[in-house]
């Protein structure tokens, strides 16, 4: 099997404007779970006499795209353009998620209205920059065979223009057998790549995806057993097994590592950051592998420039976005580095 152990030379700063360039005319369907995320922030400066938690005196109160429709946020920030399948309450904060996405410019024909089920809504409450609470409202539960239809439906509208097509489940019940299945079937007929970030009720249903991006703790509670992302050969038995071209193993601050469907064994290193906030990391990588594979990056480049973009993503408060310039900046700074030193 080829190994490849830090890949410096494999994605340059002329490589990378390249795929930026290319992004401004792709278009990514995502599918998955849609969710509004909530934050309320203030100070707490005493303990309530009702019961042992801190008073949060509310200062400031901001709403953002979550789960899928996080990821779509990302693909636009990128410079390129996405359609967004998934599910949404009769309720305002369907309605909030609507307004967004139209304002981002993020097609929104594919959302399905369940009368009998919520807006996923996660409210998070933070004192300065700790959060102290959070509360959600939501249905867990598969989606009904009319609902999942009607997403599948969706999906056969929209496929086609895709450059590529994820699938981005977060175990809210979107991502049932027949939307996953219309989704990979789309991908196969149309040629497009089909990038997975899967979770555990259906694991093992993605088979036939381009790119199987799990997570470390995600794949060892999957398999039931040591997940050793070390060993290439362990790499591939895996890669064959979950039958997919791709296997991208997020490690958090150890980077990723990966198996191609040439069988080639890249173990990419985190860029060295202060790490703020990981949360979003996993939405900007799946975003970032999309728009560069429908640019015509091969997988090891998209891997690299993702973990970039995760590097970036994480010196940031919140879940953030990560624009082109921002990766061109921290790509030239890895390179010049990396040269200073003679590496």
């Amino acid at each position: 099997m080829p190994l490849t152990g830090i890949p410096v030379d494999r994605l340059t700063p002329e490589r990378l404007d390249e795929i930026l360039e290319r992004a401004a005319g792709v278009r990514v369907l995502v599918v998955g779970d849609v969710m509004l995320d909530i934050y309320l922030r203030g100070t707490a400066s005493r303990i309530s006499p009702e019961a042992p938690v801190p008073v949060v005196k509310v200062l400031e109160e901001w709403r953002a795209l979550g789960g899928a429709a996080n990821v779509a946020t990302n693909i636009v920030a990128l410079g390129a353009s996405c359609d967004l399948v998934g599910c949404l309450g009769r309720d305002r904060a369907g309605e909030e998620v609507r307004r967004e996405l139209a304002a981002l410019g993020i097609g929104g024909q594919g959302l399905y209205v369940n009368e009998s089920r919520p807006t996923t809504t996660k409210t998070r409450v933070m004192a300065k920059h700790q959060q102290v609470a959070r509360y959600d409202r939501e249905a867990e539960d598969d989606v009904s065979g009319d609902c999942s239809a009607g997403l599948a439906a969706s999906i056969e509208a929209v496929a086609a223009g895709a450059g590529a097509i994820v699938l981005e489940d977060y175990n809210k019940g979107v991502l049932v057998p027949p939307v996953i299945d219309a989704a990979l079937d789309a991908g196969r007929r149309f040629g497009r790549p089909v990038i997975v970030d899967p979770k555990a009720r259906y694991f093992f249903d993605y088979r036939g995806a381009t790119v199987f991006k799990p997570n470390f703790s995600e794949l060892a509670a999957a398999l039931r057993a040591p997940v050793l992302v070390e060993d290439p050969e362990w790499m591939e038995r895996t890669r064959r097994h979950l039958d997919c071209g791709h296997l991208l193993v997020t490690l958090g601050e150890d980077g990723m590592a990966l198996v191609t469907e040439d069988e080639e064994y890249v173990r990419i290193p985190a860029v060295a950051r202060s790490v703020y906030d990981v949360s979003g990391a996993g939405d900007t990588v799946t975003a970032v592998v999309a728009v560069a594979l429908a640019a015509g990056a091969s997988a090891v480049e998209a891997a690299i420039l993702a973990n970039h973009a995760a590097a970036v993503e994480v010196s940031k408060a919140g879940v953030a976005i990560v624009s082109p310039d921002e990766l061109r900046d921290t790509v030239r700074q890895f390179h010049a580095a990396r040269q200073y030193h003679g590496a």
